[in-house]
């Protein structure tokens, strides 16, 4: 049943001058060849930050000078990855040193001190994020006749110290720009490009009718070439967990009061079995969550925000409760009408299919029972309120008692009854 697959789970430049690569190399060799064995953290950061400035500047004889040339494969990637980012956007790269000795250093033949660095990256991309986007990296600096560079990003991971990978460490980056969208593929059609593109575009006004409050009113959409690369991006090492998945949207929740960069990750598998309304409902409920993302904190259910990002897709979309919510509808035509609401277990990917759209299914029927009982702004108030409540169990029975006047209890009881009338 495609149509069932579900869509979410919670998790200008210039060539530098010779003199500017010069100063690279004064730098990497840390503040001209003085670099001793127990090298400063300042040198480090130094590397990073005369890397970062060859990426924003697009100069790849820079970013190279930064790698260990006796490192061939690595340097290969790096060199492969450069070229990678040519088309995307970017607004902002930067490293920061988190600390040195991250990670124990396999042994090594030859070659001079080394050190074990964890790194944070930070990037924008020009015109779609107000936040950076952050991911570790694990990174081996060596050096080597005199010179401190990058040797490789794998070393940690014996220790499960991974690398976060991009979508550049994948292939060569496509670039399709919407109205309201960027759509980031590897070894995608161009076609495949614009539909994305299409569907994010017209996500965003439906999410934006129903959700005016401050966020961006922009989608990023990364459609990488297999479910397992997807799963790769996602820092997960089991793809199988995201075979029957759609989409995912990365993100942290309730970051700031700005928009934070979200990244709608499509599985080119499951999405591309969907019919054409499934492929709106998906992309339309991903969309919910770039939307509510401020609003969305730990003590948001993931019935709530699930269940709002499936009434916000299904809204328009005219479909019969029984056809969006088969297996709900199995079940209580079983007599297995659910006695609570579904929990954070229920969403989790041990759960089983059935169970998980259960889950969804559940949760959106909740939240379509408040927009019809007390109406779509009440709705939208009770999600937002759910993200100012306090920490705690108590928090859900207060916003149910002062946005809908009902204990938790009395609003499962009618949410029971709500089910069985519209699907029995």
């Amino acid at each position: 049943m495609a149509e069932k697959q579900r869509p979410y789970r919670r998790q200008t430049a210039a060539t530098w001058a010779a003199g500017g690569l010069a100063l690279l190399l004064a730098v990497l060799t840390g503040c001209g060849g003085r670099a001793t064995e127990r090298t400063d953290p300042a040198t480090v950061q130094h590397v990073l930050d005369a890397r970062a400035a060859a990426v924003r500047d697009r100069d790849a004889g820079a970013f190279l000078a930064s790698v260990d040339p006796a490192a061939g494969g690595f340097r290969d990637r790096q060199r492969r990855m450069f070229a990678n980012l040519r088309g995307v956007p970017l607004a902002d790269w930067r490293y920061r040193l988190v600390r040195t000795g991250a990670f124990p250093l396999p042994a090594a033949a030859g070659g001079g001190p080394r050190i074990a660095a964890e790194v944070r990256l930070r990037y924008r991309l020009t015109g779609y994020d107000t936040e950076p986007v952050t991911a570790v990296q694990y990174l081996t600096l060596t050096r080597r006749d005199g010179h401190w560079r990058i040797s490789s990003d794998a070393d940690g991971a014996a220790d499960g110290k991974h690398t976060a990978r991009q979508l550049w460490d994948q292939g060569r980056v496509q670039v399709e720009r919407g109205e309201h969208s960027l759509v980031l593929g590897t070894g995608q059609t161009r076609a495949r490009l614009r539909e994305l593109a299409h569907r994010a575009d017209d996500a965003v006004p439906a999410v934006a009718d129903v959700w005016p409050g401050r966020w961006s009113r922009e989608v990023v959409v990364e459609a990488p070439d297999s479910v397992r690369r997807m799963a790769e991006l996602l820092g997960s090492p089991d793809d199988s967990a995201y075979e029957g998945i759609a989409a995912v949207t990365t993100g942290e929740a309730g970051a700031s009061a700005r928009a934070p960069a979200d990244r709608v990750i499509v599985n080119p598998r499951a999405y591309g079995e969907l019919s054409a309304l499934g492929r709106r409902i998906v992309l339309t409920h991903e969309t919910t969550h770039v939307a509510t993302r401020t609003a969305t904190t730990a003590t948001t259910p993931l019935w709530l925000s699930e269940g709002f990002a499936d009434w916000t897709a299904y809204r328009n979309a005219r479909r019969t409760p029984r056809a969006a919510a088969p297996e709900l509808t199995r079940a209580v035509a079983a007599g297995r009408l659910p006695d609570r609401l579904p929990t954070a277990a229920d969403f989790g990917f041990d759960a089983g299919a059935d169970r998980l759209n259960r889950a969804y299914e559940g949760g959106w029927l909740a939240c379509r029972m408040i927009a019809d009982t007390w109406g779509e702004d009440r709705l939208v108030s009770f999600y937002r309120a759910m993200s100012a409540a306090s920490n705690g169990p108590e928090a859900l029975d207060h916003t149910f008692h002062e946005e809908l006047h009902l204990s938790t209890a009395q609003f499962t009881e009618r949410w029971r009854t709500y089910v069985a009338q519209v699907l029995g």
